[in-house]
């Protein structure tokens, strides 16, 4: 083995494990939050809670991450219960990803990310709603056997018949773990290959993709989607991205909280691998398009121009 495969071998290593430790945690408190939901919720109570109508539902399941904060890797495990316990898929799929976003410690780590602007954690909150919310709505209409795998599709009539206490909650918690364990692993390691062997976000390609919002757009949700960093930090990586406008970094920040390299794995517990196809390529077009209209509509034209984030200290204000 030569010196460069040996070092390409030991970054591989390494991003392995600093992936696993970031999303190990969140996979366990996912894991015991859904098995606590299996053993202890009772089943039809989002049937009572939620509104009849579905429009007004997605839209009030789109703004739970605010009230359950998870990141994108805790929210799979449990919206798997949620939905054997009766909350319509499209509800769930709003939550799912729309959560990571809501998460208030995701909102403020945005907020401080780019220097206390208001205006990119407000955009970044509301493209994720907006994107979870149309996603929903369009999977209201279909068939649930169309998308969820078959093991998603017949409740779990047992469960009632089980007792309610811990260790039923920490027993349900581990199958839940084994289940999901094993593809957040998959992912894992095809995301530390694919970091050390074809991402280099210094070079100089890179930096050359920043002069088009469009191109820098795409490319900037392909790195979210490689890098699969959590939501609660990815703010402050796409803030050192200073050649790039703010449309591709809203892109980053959208993007790879719903879909990325680890992501598509633990999708596949829940999902038909056809959905999951539909879900990035909707999701790439829809974040790709609103990254577009905010950067020229909603962002002032000194922020919309891609003006690194030491200078947002020094923009202009409304007397001058």
């Amino acid at each position: 083995m030569t010196q460069e495969q040996q070092d390409q071998l030991s970054d591989g290593s390494f991003e392995f494990l600093a992936i696993l430790l970031e999303g190990l945690p969140f996979i366990l408190l996912g894991t015991l939050v859904s098995g606590f939901l299996g053993t202890y919720l009772p089943k039809g109570t989002f049937e009572k809670i939620l509104p009849k109508n579905t429009f007004l539902a997605v839209l009030m399941s789109g703004l739970l991450g605010a009230v359950f904060p998870v990141c994108e890797c805790a929210v799979v495990p449990v919206i798997r219960r949620l939905v054997k316990n009766g909350l319509p898929v499209s509800c769930a799929l709003a939550y799912m990803l729309a959560a990571p976003i809501f998460n208030p410690v995701t909102a403020i780590s945005t907020y401080k990310a780019f220097n206390d602007s208001y205006e990119i954690a407000g955009s970044r909150l509301i493209m994720g709603y907006l994107i979870a919310v149309i996603i929903a709505l369009m999977v209201s209409k279909v068939a649930h056997d169309k998308f969820l795998k078959p093991s998603m599709q017949s409740a779990d009539d047992h469960h009632h018949h089980h007792p309610r206490n811990i260790n039923a909650a920490l027993n349900n918690s581990l199958r839940d773990l084994m289940d999901v364990g094993l593809y957040f692993c998959i992912g894992v390691v095809l995301t530390a290959i694919l970091k050390t062997s074809f991402i280099d976000p210094s070079s100089d390609f890179w930096k050359s993709l920043a002069e088009n919002s469009l191109i820098g757009s795409m490319a900037m949700m392909g790195l979210a989607f490689v890098l699969s960093l959590c939501s609660t930090s990815d703010a402050f990586i796409a803030a050192n991205f200073g050649n790039f406008k703010y449309g591709p970094k809203l892109a980053f920040m959208v993007f790879g909280p719903m879909i990325d390299a680890k992501l598509i794995f633990l999708y596949s517990t829940v999902f038909r691998w056809k959905f999951i196809i539909f879900l990035v390529v909707a999701i790439f077009i829809l974040t790709g398009a609103l990254s577009l209209l905010f950067e020229t509509t909603i962002l002032p034209p000194w922020m919309a121009a891609g003006a690194s984030d030491s200078e947002i200290l020094l923009a202009p204000t409304i007397d001058e």
